[in-house]
């Protein structure tokens, strides 16, 4: 058989074509089933794989933010949810990334993280104090919510360790626990409302309590840099919350690897613009994907450069 140039190079195209479209397969990090990274991650996946030419995005149940941040080190195409404080971990090589340190650049800031403890009546917690020789769950090994709990204990005056009897649970195992009697409390931090906290809230005969514990965001501040602020879960989010609950947020970002092309980071945030009322109908959380909180102070890691062209256009200023 005689092959031309002409074959070579129509088979060359090819296969460039062939590479050029499975390098836009991409994989988003989110988070277990029980919260909002999940179902969010999957509204932004579809969006992306139906408008974004030669893209393929599927949305991965994972730990959390840590697990997030260790896949995008892994040099793999992902992009992530995660909150600000695992984030500068991992950007900095310090706590869970201790000596691996994980080249990130933000593609733009999500929505507020809000930490809840959560309890039920009738287990005699009423404040963080009262965790004290309590059964905890402090979320699953591979998440933020852990990162996030240690440090919330640590500045109520509480050991993780010798004051508690600790469990490792993400959010839906904590609430099937709690619905058990095998745990006491459980810590979550996630956006408003989290469906397992909902469904705890709506089991009957159970009154869910939420702890407040706004006044430990001094403190760690002070030990972990300005990543914390005082914030408030409304009474109605929830069923049978008695009152506004007083408590500590971070913020999401999407973080990516600082080696994912211009392009590809520019197509990824425009079209979650673009589309933002079709993850608004996933989840409500989405209302808070806005331009004017696109601040480099609203996030310790460098925003790529490929989001900040798309910033650019709008005439937003990021720094």
């Amino acid at each position: 058989m005689n092959v031309t140039k002409r074959d070579i190079g129509a088979l060359l195209a090819g296969i460039s074509l062939s590479v050029a479209v499975s390098a836009q397969n991409i994989s988003i990090a989110t988070g277990g089933t029980g919260g909002v990274y999940y179902p969010m991650g999957g509204g932004i996946a579809a969006i992306l794989s139906k408008h974004v030419p030669g893209m393929q995005a599927t949305a991965e149940v994972t730990g959390g933010s840590v697990d997030n941040l260790k896949l995008i080190g892994s040099g793999k195409p992902y992009i992530g949810l995660s909150m600000t404080d695992a984030s500068q971990d991992a950007y900095r090589g310090e706590d869970k990334f201790k000596g691996n340190k994980v080249p990130l650049r933000t593609l733009m800031i999500l929505y507020p993280n809000r930490m809840h403890v959560v309890t039920i009546e009738g287990r005699g917690i009423n404040k963080m104090a009262d965790l004290k020789g309590k059964r905890v769950s402090t979320g699953s090994p591979g998440s933020a919510t852990e990162v996030m709990a240690f440090r919330v204990i640590e500045a109520a005056g509480l050991d993780k360790d010798s004051d508690m009897k600790r469990e490792r649970l993400g959010v839906a195992e904590s609430v099937n626990a709690v619905k058990d009697g095998k745990i006491d409390a459980f810590f979550w931090v996630g956006g408003l409302p989290t469906a397992a906290v909902t469904d705890l809230a709506n089991t009957p005969g159970t009154k869910v309590k939420l702890i407040d514990h706004a006044e430990a965001v001094a403190a760690m501040n002070k030990k972990y840099g300005d990543l914390y602020v005082q914030d408030t879960i409304p009474k109605d989010t929830y069923k049978g919350m008695d009152a506004d609950n007083k408590q500590a947020t971070v913020m999401n970002i999407l973080v990516t690897h600082e080696n994912m092309d211009e392009k590809t980071a520019y197509n990824i945030v425009k079209t979650i613009f673009d589309r933002r009322d079709d993850v608004i109908a996933v989840h409500k959380e989405a209302t808070n994907f806005k331009l004017e909180n696109q601040k480099a102070a609203a996030s310790p890691i460098p925003f790529h450069p490929g989001a900040l062209r798309y910033f650019a256009e709008k005439g937003v200023k990021v720094n």
